[in-house]
């Protein structure tokens, strides 16, 4: 079966474990991804909750492969503590999501698909809170679905705008995976898909004359044999970026840069592209600014970085990294 689109297309079982008296429970296994939460619970009320997003993968031989779940909890607790969430432990968090990969494992797309087995791990408050305050109760939860692509033609190139909104505050919550910063995305992208593009570009909240990001991506940039991704405080560190920051350098050689980037310099770039766990590359076939259209020339480069990465998280080629795990 082809899985179409990044959506949920079902699941057998999700993980949940619970805080509270100043600790986390061993958690347990769940048919059900719907729980009874309290209409004043603090993730409703005052935006108390961050998540994760990874994917597990089927090797060519069968096998079901995870990618950096590590790095995924530990930017999990940053963001836990960012908005004063007890950090979910490293061991519940890869415990956690190898129980759900184990127990959707016949829900892994096939090989030849290339779809994926999408994990969202996520921590919300749950306690019944009047005043503004942390929630002294939470709930970490884990839930796996196959997937598609993340941009309905996979690696074909997206038009971006640029926008006069700001995705986040200089010194915000912009290098968190909080829902409030996914939630400030949903009208500019409104927005911008009206206009026909595919996706907005924001720029640094200070100047905006800077490249930030979109509001589910990082972007990249390809100039001779320079990756440069842009450098901010309001930008997410995303995994899927160090890891073709890693990539470029270790197996193409390539010069790594991170640093500001004018928005005006795009003309000079070679390719621009969007990366993201859900998006993995997506070639940015042109970005418009006002009345000034910046066009990109081509994806050669990043067609071979998505070509690796992809092998890599697919098991095609060993890797070095310690990146991948069979579960």
């Amino acid at each position: 079966m082809k899985i179409e689109g990044f959506k949920f297309h079902g699941t057998n079982k999700a993980f949940y474990a619970h805080y509270k008296n100043g600790a986390w429970d061993e958690g347990k296994l769940d048919t059900s991804i719907n729980f009874e939460i309290s209409s004043l619970a603090v993730a409703i009320q005052y935006g108390q909750s961050v998540f994760e997003g990874l994917k597990a993968y089927r090797a060519k031989d069968g096998r079901t492969l995870l990618f950096r779940p590590e790095a995924n909890a530990k930017r999990l607790q940053g963001s836990c503590e960012r908005l004063m969430i007890p950090p979910v432990p490293m061991e519940l968090f890869i415990k956690a999501v190898k129980l759900v990969v184990k127990e959707n494992k016949d829900l892994v797309p096939s090989y030849e698909s290339k779809g994926s087995l999408y994990i969202r791990p996520f921590v919300i408050g749950t306690e019944t809170v009047m005043g503004v305050r942390s929630a002294n109760e939470f709930l970490f939860g884990v839930v796996a679905t196959p997937v598609g692509s993340y941009f309905k033609d996979g690696f074909n190139s997206i038009r971006l705008t640029t926008t006069p909104y700001d995705r986040a505050a200089p010194n915000g919550l912009g290098h968190i995976k909080s829902g409030a910063n996914y939630a400030a995305s949903l009208y500019p992208k409104y927005l911008a898909q009206q206009q026909g593009f595919d996706d907005c570009l924001y720029l640094d909240p200070k100047t905006h004359t800077k490249i930030d990001e979109t509001g589910a991506t990082n972007i990249i940039g390809i100039k001779g044999n320079q990756f440069i991704t842009p450098q901010s405080r309001s930008i997410l560190p995303s995994i899927t970026n160090n890891s073709l920051q890693m990539i470029a350098d270790k197996l193409l050689g390539m010069e790594v840069i991170r640093r500001e980037i004018p928005l005006n310099e795009i003309s000079s770039f070679d390719e621009l592209g969007a990366c993201g766990t859900a998006a993995v590359i997506t070639p940015i076939e042109s970005v418009q600014d006002e009345n000034k259209v910046y066009k990109l020339k081509s994806n050669k480069v990043l067609h071979k970085l998505h070509d690796l990465l992809q092998s890599i998280q697919f098991g095609d080629i060993n890797e070095d990294f310690g990146w991948v795990i069979e579960v």
